[in-house]
């Protein structure tokens, strides 16, 4: 059986791609460094950004992109609580953010004030993969309570990450969890990749994930 690849799957990701590039030119142009969070849902996106934000103020101003399949402004309104500019993306049912998206979504934030730009994607383990956004790093993050098999089932999200952040360790004593063998997974797929063993909990972990985050903002 032959596989044949559809021409208008390669025009949207071709158009998408250069749309990418317009965005990352507009973080640069503002010296904003842009972070693309990727996750399931329940992994802990929105508490690592709230941990986050709380370990760099006041050194680091930043802002935030709230990507979520429904209009709801929580996640938006929890940041904007800890005194940060955010901006809710209504995907409209759709599983990820895409260039376009971020690139309406940035006007709406004041790049001029700010120093990092934390995009937090779609809760999906599949479909923000294949879509570029024009952030400067990606970052995928790992719960311990999600099972230690999803590298091996969803191989593509961490192919190409610049860092993963494992979260919610403080469960690791009530959760059956092989970390060697989740590790493994994730070296045969990113060989070197940073990782950070969290818990946004209980603050564990944090700093070294933000010194690292700092000095990405800071070349």
């Amino acid at each position: 059986m032959t596989v044949t690849r559809v021409p208008v799957v390669e025009r949207i990701l071709s158009a998408n791609d250069r749309l990418a590039e317009q965005n990352r030119a507009r973080l640069d142009e503002a010296c904003v460094f842009g972070l693309n969070i990727m996750a399931a849902p329940g992994a802990g996106k929105t508490s690592t950004i709230l941990q986050t934000i709380k370990a760099l103020s006041p050194r680091v101003r930043l802002g935030v992109i709230e990507g979520d399949t429904a209009a709801v402004t929580i996640d938006a309104d929890k940041v904007i609580a800890a005194g940060m500019p955010a901006v809710q993306v209504n995907t409209g049912g759709e599983c990820h953010l895409d260039a376009v998206m971020m690139s309406n979504a940035l006007p709406q934030l004041p790049l001029d004030q700010i120093e990092l730009l934390i995009v937090e994607n779609v809760g999906n383990l599949i479909c923000p993969a294949a879509f570029s956004l024009g952030t400067h790093a990606n970052v995928v993050i790992a719960s311990v309570a999600e099972g230690d098999d999803k590298p091996y089932k969803y191989p593509n999200i961490y192919r190409g990450i610049d860092a993963l952040i494992i979260n919610k360790i403080d469960l690791l004593p009530y959760v059956d969890f092989n970390m060697d063998y989740f590790k493994r997974g994730i070296e045969m797929l990113n060989p070197g990749v940073v990782t950070f063993p969290v818990s946004c909990r209980t603050g564990e972990g944090v700093d070294r994930w933000v010194d690292w985050l700092v000095e990405k903002i800071r070349k």
